[in-house]
């Protein structure tokens, strides 16, 4: 078995091949074959896995990078990977059809299942809490500094755009989803947010690692730590999603895949050195320019690596969510499928995760 590199951000890239006897059987039967459960027949399956180029999502990069999802998956899996900028158009991409499970974002993973009226995506697992924070030019110091000022997020309705406009609405500043009221939101790529910090259009960010750290060492200020907004510092930054047509037509495949969640986030909290390189190296696949090996280990303290979903935290999220008018109310019921999460947990002698 082989893993054949990223080129560029957002584009399909084949990570784990069956033999080649068998590739082309693979990609007609794909995702879409109903003719039952390719990890438990032995019939070809591809899994279509979404996540992003970020430190927050370091147990999926390291399941790629270091052949982890690979390996659980077993050799009749095609893995084909797609990364995202930020969570909306990952929805997208499953609503489409285009993916079959991806790391995500908690308010992402709330309007998918709003959307679809409960239908579309579960949460099978956890993998990252921390590792957020809005920072500002130096010379704001505090909150009523910010007015006037505009602040990036990575994208509309994302998990960090509905955070630092709760945060605003709480201090008694106002936002628009157009960009107005005493604080101007302006969403944008993550990768567009330390060239627009230096050059002054904007005036911070409210973004995930490892954006904060480029920010900080630009000469920026932390000015929110995330962490400090919930209780015990803990809140669900990435969560795994699949769809529900992919978990009811392959089961197995789900399983295999959680399986792989947990033992990436294993790696990642067991082999921290090792992790973080494989982060640098991967994310320069993808951009063609690693990741500096500094600049992970500076953010590294910031983020909690685990399978807990903190279901709790989500739901919080979506209260903010509704207060700013980036939604309305949601009935959470079915959204959370973790057995699959508490097997894996439980062959692995870990504590299984209650359930929401």
């Amino acid at each position: 078995m082989r893993r054949l590199p990223l080129h560029r951000l957002g584009t399909l890239a084949t990570v784990a091949i069956v033999a080649a006897a068998t590739l082309g059987t693979a990609a007609a039967c794909g995702s879409g074959d109903d003719s039952g459960d390719g990890a438990s027949t032995g019939k070809p399956v591809t899994l279509r896995l979404g996540y992003f180029p970020n430190i927050t999502h370091a147990p999926a990069i390291v399941g790629v990078e270091k052949g982890i999802f690979a390996d659980k998956l077993g050799s009749n899996v095609t893995l084909e990977t797609k990364t995202f900028n930020a969570g909306p158009e990952a929805v997208e991409a499953i609503f489409s059809g285009a993916l079959d499970a991806t790391y995500i974002g908690p308010n992402p993973t709330v309007n998918a299942h709003s959307k679809s009226k409960g239908e579309a995506v579960r949460v099978v697992s956890g993998a990252a809490s921390g590792g957020v924070a809005l920072v500002v030019k130096p010379d704001i110091t505090s909150v009523e500094g910010l007015r006037g000022k505009k602040i990036a997020t990575p994208q509309l309705g994302n998990t960090q755009d509905v955070a630092v406009r709760y945060w605003l609405k709480e201090k008694g500043l106002t936002t628009t989803k157009e960009g107005g009221g005493d604080v101007s939101i302006v969403p944008q790529a993550n990768s567009q947010t330390l060239e627009t910090f230096r050059s002054g259009a904007i005036d911070g960010a409210w973004v995930p690692e490892p954006f904060v750290s480029q920010l900080v060492n630009a000469g920026g200020k932390v000015l929110v730590d995330e962490r400090d907004l919930w209780p015990g510092g803990q809140f669900v930054i990435t969560n795994l999603i699949v769809s529900t047509k992919f978990l009811k037509e392959h089961p197995d495949v789900v399983k295999n895949l959680v399986a792989g969640q947990v033992a990436a986030n294993d790696f990642v909290n067991q082999k921290p050195d090792e992790a973080q390189q494989a982060i640098s190296d991967h994310i320069g696949k993808i951009t063609g320019k690693p990741l500096d090996l500094k600049l992970i280990k500076q953010a590294w303290p910031t983020l909690k690596f685990t399978d807990d979903p903190i279901a709790s935290s989500l739901k919080t999220g979506l209260d903010h969510a509704v207060a700013v008018g980036l939604t309305e109310p949601v009935d959470l019921a079915g959204l959370y499928d973790l057995s699959y999460l508490n097997e894996a947990l439980k062959a692995d002698g870990q504590a299984e995760v209650p359930l929401p």
